[in-house]
């Protein structure tokens, strides 16, 4: 985007240039904090190949598991594979590339992408399968495991509140993974809640400030529930 201003008025504008065998992040929190239009946008385009990094991978019909449904993802890094059947069929049949990777490990994985830090030692999965094929050391007496930071091509984000110069601000539980993906795409595109404009969002609670950002789009958001659990009423 040339300019200050990041807003782009269609999703084929905001999603231009993705194509076959990209990496995509795709923020969120199970079905809180996706973005639900450039997921969809993404359906409608086609592109396959690509690697998806996001948390967990939606469910059956909504979020990245319309995605898992058209064969469109052929790499999943994610930390749960969660209330997705497609996706767990497609991982034991061996037809989708699943990374598991811990929650945390994740989560700095792309803090460390977007803060240009190659990569870090921890010690969460030293000794099991996480492990297997990486460096690990010994520090200070406690083992470690050197891993490599996420960085993609696209990374889809949602907010509660953007500015047209794409300041973002984000709303609980869409705060996991939202603000750290915003930083590691080499493109990043924000579907947010409600735009305002410059000067209309608050300094000291910008999460994330607009250099990061290179598209900003209007969403209209369905905000399904995973898993409804309500109280029987009382007689």
């Amino acid at each position: 985007m040339a300019g200050l201003n990041k807003l782009v008025g269609s999703y084929d504008e905001a999603l231009a240039g993705l194509s076959d065998n990209m990496t995509v992040m795709v923020g969120g929190f199970g079905l809180c904090g996706i973005p639900e239009g450039l997921i969809a946008q993404m359906v409608k385009m086609g592109p396959t190949g690509l690697t998806a990094i996001s948390n967990n991978a939606g469910v059956d019909d909504f979020g990245l598991g319309l995605l898992l449904k058209s064969r469109q993802i052929s790499t999943m890094i994610a930390s749960y594979v969660g209330e997705n059947a497609t996706f767990e069929q497609q991982m034991l049949s061996g037809e989708l590339n699943v990374i598991l990777t811990p929650q945390g490990t994740l989560a700095e994985k792309i803090r460390a992408g977007g803060a240009g830090i190659p990569a870090f030692f921890t010690a969460t999965g030293y000794g099991t399968p996480v492990a297997e094929g990486k460096e690990t050391r010994e520090i200070e007496g406690r083992h470690y495991v050197l891993e490599p930071a996420l960085t993609a091509d696209f990374a889809l984000v949602r907010a509660w509140k953007a500015d047209t110069m794409g300041n973002l601000m984000f709303r609980k539980t869409a705060a996991n993974f939202n603000p750290m993906m915003a930083t590691a795409g080499k493109i990043t595109v924000v579907e947010a809640e409600h735009i305002v404009q410059p000067g209309e969002l608050d300094p000291d609670h910008i999460h994330t400030p607009g250099i990061y950002v290179d598209r900003v789009i209007q969403g209209t958001f369905e905000k399904r529930i995973e898993q409804r659990t309500v109280k029987t009423a009382a007689n």
